[in-house]
């Protein structure tokens, strides 16, 4: 059963917001508000709660990075219970290296929200995303938990993804729908991130809501599953963060017994989730800072599925690679350099490379191409390098992004 992506909104500024994003599925409910996190005078939003209607099974993805946030703590603490309630997330300041202070505040944003929402604290994850180093200015994030947990909607998806956005220029939202035994079960997400993004749970927060019924014991390996081909394969500075969090929660609200791990109906769900992980993935790299374009790795004729991903998410993560593209150099030889350092078996003579369909070089010599047309290719928002290895059937691809000036200026510039 193939997941289908929602429907188009309907016409006007407020039209069809339930349909959108972490609000989609039956039973959600967001609300956001202004703490000025920032503490730059803007009344932007920056706090932003996601609540279920009733206990949901959880399951979570954290940051692989040894410097980990307080939020990621306590989340992955309270995820152990396996229902969840709410979610409540802060904009402008990641509450990372902010010691035993830092975990009393992400408590205390949990107990809030609990307050709130009338559940128990443990019931409700926390996630936060901005500077590092900062304390939180609790007196004015607990007063802006309340009310965005006391103005939450069915219509709040997307200024939810609004108010989680820090360097991004564009709120990412998703929505897949499938079909199992007659119930009509619906997927949505959000995610926020621009810059620090690079495999192994990439740099970004995002949640994923469904009203399929999943236990948390067959949601999680779904969840896995579906960072493996989406999060986990994209990239647009090679750094990771201390804030990284991929949630998702399933609330069975659209009916149907429990789905069994390994059931056709779970795997449709699966799909689904999958589908829209990897609609908000690529997202992200269209939204990296500074980005002009995005490109496509794939590879295939790989032994395995491993060494295929290894091979695109290296030639995705060269700089030299994002350079050229970014200046529409048609200088190839990069992907192949990139190529020769994934650690992953070849045999050059075997190798094919394409830029954007038309081959560069064929079994182990260059072809004679046009360059201009490579140029050409380079200066599509939308670039596709095909890499074949002539080793085997595997195929894997990897997602990315230029690497422009710009990004040195936001990063140059983003604390002050």
């Amino acid at each position: 059963m193939k997941p289908v992506p929602a429907a188009p909104a309907a016409a006007g500024p407020d039209a069809g917001l339930e349909a959108e994003g972490v609000t989609a599925p039956a039973g959600f409910r967001a609300g956001v508000a202004s703490a000025d996190v920032r503490q730059d005078g803007s009344d932007r939003p920056d706090v932003a709660v996601l609540i279920s209607e009733r206990p949901a099974a959880a399951a979570g993805l954290f940051t692989r990075n040894r410097v980990r946030a307080a939020p990621v703590v306590i989340s992955a603490l309270h995820l152990r219970r396996g229902t969840v309630r709410a979610v409540v997330v802060n904009s402008g300041n990641a509450n990372a290296c902010t010691g035993a202070r830092g975990l009393g505040d992400a408590l205390r944003m949990t107990q809030v929200t609990a307050d709130a929402v009338a559940c128990d604290a443990g019931e409700v994850l926390v996630a936060s995303t901005g500077v590092i180093g900062r304390p939180l200015p609790m007196e004015r994030l607990v007063p802006a938990i309340r009310a965005a947990a006391a103005a939450a909607s069915p219509a709040g998806g997307p200024p939810a993804a609004r108010a989680i956005m820090t360097t991004d220029t564009v709120p990412k939202t998703a929505v897949a729908r499938v079909t199992v035994g007659g119930h009509r079960y619906t997927v949505g997400g959000m995610a926020k991130g621009s810059g620090m993004i690079h495999p192994d749970m990439a740099t970004l927060l995002v949640f994923c809501t469904t009203d399929a019924p999943l236990p948390a014991a067959v949601l999680q390996p779904l969840l896995g599953q579906a960072v493996d081909g989406s999060f986990h394969c994209i990239t647009v500075d090679g750094d990771t963060s201390t804030n990284d969090t991929v949630l998702a929660l399933a609330n069975g609200q659209a009916g149907g017994p429990p789905l069994a791990a390994g059931s056709a109906g779970a795997a449709a769900v699966g799909e689904a989730l999958a589908a829209v992980c990897l609609e908000l993935a690529r997202a992200v790299v269209r939204d990296g800072e500074g980005a002009t374009r995005a490109f496509t790795v794939r590879v295939e004729g790989a032994a395995d599925v491993a060494a295929a991903r290894r091979a695109a998410r290296t030639i995705a993560g060269s700089p030299l690679v994002k350079t050229a593209i970014h200046g529409a150099d048609p200088n190839w030889g990069r992907i192949l350099a990139a190529l020769g350092r994934s650690d992953v078996d070849l045999t050059l003579d075997r190798c094919t490379v394409t830029v954007g369909g038309a081959a560069v070089f064929r079994r182990g010599v260059p072809v004679e191409a046009d360059l201009d047309q490579i140029a050409k290719a380079f200066r599509q928002p939308e670039v596709a390098i095909g890499v074949d290895l002539g080793a085997g059937e595997a195929v894997g691809s990897a997602y990315g992004c230029d690497l422009s000036c710009e990004y040195v200026r936001i990063n140059g510039d983003y604390t002050t």
